[in-house]
């Protein structure tokens, strides 16, 4: 606290806030508070405990609020414009301010908003940072994936309607249908004896039809979605590693170059001393 204190002349109170928002201890306890909040957010879904202790939760998730709300106005003190140079700045400030809205009879639903307050986990925690970023990272490998699995949905929900969709109406009557349960089909969702079996007593050989699909869909597809984010989320942590190894390799070699100057010095130094040192050998020779 004295070295932040004999700091804060010297760089401003800009500085000084900056300074006190990226210490860890701060960083720990708006951690506490947003679990704490999530917590009592949870328990004013109770009707029990809002009977006992309903004003206690209104005015622990006002004092939460004011917490968040302060915190977020030293940041924009203390970054100024590049506050918003940040993703997480942004999304934190979101979430903040859907806290914020007006909890009125014509807005009562707003009142479950609060509840994303609990999302600042992902802001706060740097191994859910990671996480996001690999999801938001195979986005665009996911993209196609998405498209193929699409024109395989729309292929079979084809087949499906015109083969299946006179006996079965309420499963496979209209094109929307047939999607809707091709997708059940792909969870795995009573398939077998929902929807499968009692097709295949009208129709025998229907199982040529749903188990490859099954096949294509549950157990291929939908697996490259899982190898992507296993990829991306590799690549990351291979990234991260390569970056704290570069940290590393400059540190030795800032080190090893200070280390280096000083034997220069020492050298230049003994040489110096032998010099003198002859000097005054030869003064006492003659």
């Amino acid at each position: 606290m004295s070295e932040l204190a004999t700091d804060t002349p010297a760089f401003g109170t800009r500085a000084w806030a900056q300074a006190v928002i990226e210490r860890p201890s701060v960083t720990n306890a708006i951690l506490v508070v947003i679990i704490f909040n999530a917590v009592t957010l949870g328990l004013s879904t109770s009707d029990v405990v809002q009977g006992h202790a309903g004003g206690l939760l209104d005015v622990i998730d006002r004092v939460v609020l004011a917490i968040f709300v302060i915190e977020l106005g030293m940041k924009l003190y203390a970054y100024g414009l590049r506050f918003f140079s940040s993703a997480w700045n942004v999304f934190d400030l979101i979430v903040v301010t859907l806290g914020l809205l007006p909890d009125r009879q014509g807005l009562s639903a707003l009142r479950g908003l609060r509840v994303i307050r609990a999302l600042r986990l992902l802001s706060v925690i740097p191994q859910m940072r990671a996480v996001v970023q690999a999801l938001l990272d195979a986005l665009p490998g996911m993209g196609a994936v998405i498209v193929m699995i699409s024109i395989v949905f729309y292929v079979f929900a084809v087949m499906a309607t015109l083969m299946y969709g006179p006996g079965f109406p309420e499963w496979f009557g209209t094109l929307g249908r047939s999607l809707y349960s091709l997708f059940q089909i792909m969870t795995l969702e009573s398939w077998s004896m929902g929807i499968v079996r009692p097709v295949m007593e009208v129709h025998p050989l229907a199982w040529a039809f749903f188990v490859p699909f099954i096949v294509v869909t549950a157990f291929s597809v939908l697996n490259l979605f899982i190898g992507l984010l296993v990829n991306t989320m590799q690549s990351a942590v291979e990234a991260e590693t390569e970056a704290e190894i570069s940290k590393l390799r400059d540190l030795v070699k800032s080190e090893t170059d200070v280390v280096d100057a000083h034997v220069v010095e020492l050298r230049d130094e003994i040489r110096s001393l032998r010099t003198e040192i002859a000097a005054l050998r030869e003064v006492d020779n003659g």
